[in-house]
């Protein structure tokens, strides 16, 4: 298998993605989109993972290097290719879907519920981010839903937390996959959004039980066992 991520800041990784991989004896390469790196081909791609970061899709021009990276989740889309997007890497799936993106009313940050939408009984996805519970987030835009798309999940603060595409895509606003550590290294960079306000926990708060990041790891490598082909062979 052969597993490709976007990479949009520096500090925002794989997290426990890379660990699920290489328990798969996958195959991973990255592109880092702020350093100017070059993307691959996306047939040569079995899953493809668009990480988070603090810009929006619509900062194309203190970003230029968005226009590209949207261009190549087109041909990763049109290709067939398997897709998980996180936080920003939802929006901008949302966004080449033709969705509209645009800031929510309130920011999350921190352990918040999220629930399941009965919409889609039929999803094993589904199923997993029905019975989630507290996952971590860190993010302040929302989408619409796209044109064909299953709404997964929701939370008290945002409505469109989660959605499929068939069993092709799966675009989530919350953080799986983050470590104690990754949510360290994110207070670090971008602790000054942490104020006053109904949806998001001071750093102490985020940073207390290391059991918690665990459980929410667990629950990223089975969206992630749901999301990879059964065809494809773990070499």
């Amino acid at each position: 298998m052969n597993l490709h991520y976007l990479q949009h800041v520096p500090f925002e990784g794989l997290g426990s993605i890379a660990s699920w991989a290489k328990a798969r004896r996958a195959q991973i390469s990255r592109t880092r989109l702020f350093a100017s790196e070059a993307l691959p081909s996306a047939d040569e791609i079995d899953l493809l993972v668009v990480m988070g970061g603090p810009m929006g899709v619509y900062d194309e021009h203190d970003y230029p290097w968005l226009v590209r990276e949207k261009k190549f989740l087109k041909q990763a889309m049109d290709s067939g290719t398997r897709i998980l997007g996180v936080c920003l890497g939802a929006q901008l799936i949302a966004d080449v879907l033709g969705a509209r993106i645009y800031p929510n009313d309130h920011k999350e940050i921190g352990w918040f519920p999220i629930e399941g939408v009965r919409a889609a009984p039929s999803s094993l996805i589904e199923k997993v981010l029905s019975n989630a519970g507290e996952v971590f987030h860190w993010h302040g835009d929302t989408y619409d839903l796209p044109t064909g798309a299953t709404h997964l999940a929701k939370s008290r603060a945002c409505t469109n937390q989660a959605f499929s595409v068939g069993d092709q895509i799966l675009a989530v606003q919350f953080h799986l996959e983050t470590t104690r550590n990754a949510a360290q290294a994110l207070i670090d960079h971008c602790g000054h959004e942490i104020v006053d306000a109904p949806y998001i926990q001071p750093a102490r708060e985020i940073l207390t039980d290391q059991r918690e990041f665990e459980r929410i790891n667990i629950l990223m490598a089975e969206c992630l066992d749901l999301l990879l082909p059964n065809k494809k062979s773990d070499h």
